[in-house]
């Protein structure tokens, strides 16, 4: 390859990885052209070798040839360096960090849950794992209401920081209801995520990357291979 112009946009990542999909749903968010580059093989690539060094993890967002890494630092740098669209995070510094305070927990304790529940190696530390996620999604409900106002999501009338956070983990949430039969947004114990969650799937900027359920599904079984994908 020639010289890269300065503002051209890549995208190293994985179909199933959330984490890459919050960087998605930003650069289409901000109506940003990218190149998106499937790494089938993350721990063994070349270019994340490259282009991450320390932690060889996706997604790396690449601009011109400047590297960034981790979902949530490549989410704020989109919304910082692209003024198209609406913004992402909110414009007052406290509402900015809280922002930022449930994006963390979200990875910290939601993410974390959901992959306890994958990995549990009995009965007991499953069922440990999903009381754990059922109280994160109460958490969240309640963050919902006072965060988005009555309006249709956490950043207000539009998508923002914690949408994206949370909404990248809805698909392993539904693969996990899917086999564990277990409802994690219900429209009676959580009716404004249970909305919400329709609201944000639907949203332009995030169906065309969500990945397809049923492919998860798949792909559930054949990464974890424990019985409750069996």
């Amino acid at each position: 390859m020639g010289l890269i112009s300065e503002e051209y946009v890549r995208l190293l990542g994985a179909w199933p990885s959330p984490f890459v999909l919050r960087t998605r749903i930003a650069l289409n968010l901000k109506r940003v052209p990218y190149e998106y580059l499937e790494e089938e093989d993350s721990l063994n690539s070349e270019s994340v070798l490259n282009y991450n060094p320390v932690h060889k993890q996706i997604p790396i967002l690449i601009h011109g040839n400047k590297p960034i890494r981790e979902s949530l630092n490549i989410v704020m740098y989109v919304d910082e360096t692209w003024l198209s669209g609406p913004p992402i995070l909110p414009s007052d510094p406290f509402d900015r960090a809280v922002a930022r305070f449930w994006d963390v927990y979200i990875d910290e304790h939601c993410f974390t849950s959901i992959n306890g529940v994958a990995v549990a190696k009995d009965e007991e530390e499953r069922k440990a794992a999903i009381e754990k996620l059922e109280m994160c999604m109460a958490l969240l409900e309640e963050t919902f209401q006072e965060c988005s106002k009555g309006r249709g999501f956490f950043g207000g009338d539009n998508i923002g920081f914690i949408d994206i956070g949370f909404g990248s983990m809805l698909g392993p949430l539904k693969v996990l209801e899917k086999f564990t039969g277990v409802k994690f947004i219900h429209p009676e114990t959580t009716p404004g995520l249970f909305h919400w969650a329709d609201r944000f799937y639907s949203h332009e900027a995030v169906k065309p990357v969500m990945p397809d359920i049923e492919k998860l599904v798949e792909f559930a079984r054949l990464k974890f291979n424990t019985s409750i994908f069996k």
